[in-house]
């Protein structure tokens, strides 16, 4: 069994703020890091959107099957981290979010995703920056 490929990092800056309404959610976090200089970090999010874009990966044919959904919706649970990708902030996130009965829907993050109200908590990782590249056996962009 191979082992887990994990570095240590040690805590950065602390950031706790509001999300521009009728942004999108991935172009609003990157755009923030590349401001601020944030080459790692994780975060939440919590808030709602008015509209979603989200997808799960097919293995077999190694690409993502999206659907957008066009209503509002709570955020739920929104967690993800930034690394580097062709040298910029990059955003890997998950979202849960849940209609007006409750009923959710969620899965890995795209854009567009439209903030209605959103807060997030992103904390910066200090060391040296994860970069993202191909990886041949699962078609997908992983850490090195």
């Amino acid at each position: 069994m191979k082992k887990p490929s994990c570095f240590e990092f040690q805590q950065g800056r602390i950031f706790v703020g509001r999300l521009p309404h009728g942004k999108d959610l991935i172009l609003s976090v990157e755009e923030f890091c590349e401001d601020a200089s944030i080459q790692m970090a994780t975060f939440s999010v919590i808030g709602a959107v008015s509209s979603a874009t989200i997808g799960a990966y097919d293995q077999k044919q190694q690409v993502y099957v999206t659907v957008k959904e066009e209503a509002p919706l709570e955020i739920v649970s929104c967690m993800g981290n930034v690394s580097l990708k062709d040298g910029k902030p990059f955003i890997h996130a998950h979202i849960l979010l849940a209609d007006e009965q409750g009923k959710t829907i969620g899965g890995h993050l795209f854009s567009e995703t439209i903030i209605f109200a959103g807060e997030i908590n992103l904390q910066e990782l200090t060391g040296k920056p994860m970069k993202r590249t191909y990886d041949n056996d699962t078609g997908l962009m992983l850490w090195e």
